[in-house]
């Protein structure tokens, strides 16, 4: 079973959503939060176009919800070259690193 982080819904989904005005950039990282960290993945590899099928979005509300993610430091996005379908890593700034596991916890601030 994942577990869903309480920042997402908390403060994360409120901010995009309200603040950004991008409920788009909400459910992109919302999803790729579930295919990476419910699966104990770093990364996934993954096209706009597909994102935009499981989303229920269109391709270009995709491109521009990443692109507002990457701007905010929320998702890191790379291609191996121009054509690559890219792969996404979802950031969690909020949440601050152990020097022991690596894994982090909240952070208090």
């Amino acid at each position: 079973m994942t577990t869903i982080d309480r920042y997402l819904h908390e403060t994360l989904m409120r901010d995009l959503v309200s603040h950004s005005r991008s409920s788009a950039a909400f459910l992109i990282y919302f999803q790729l939060y579930c295919l990476t960290r419910g699966t104990e993945r770093a990364s996934v590899a993954m096209s706009h176009s597909v994102l935009a099928e499981l989303t229920g979005l269109s391709k270009r509300s995709v491109q521009t919800a990443v692109g507002h993610l990457v701007d905010r430091k929320l998702l890191r996005s790379h291609k191996a070259r121009p054509t690559s379908v890219p792969v996404y890593t979802v950031l969690t700034p909020w949440v601050r690193r152990s020097r022991a596991d690596g894994r982090g916890a909240p952070s208090d601030a």
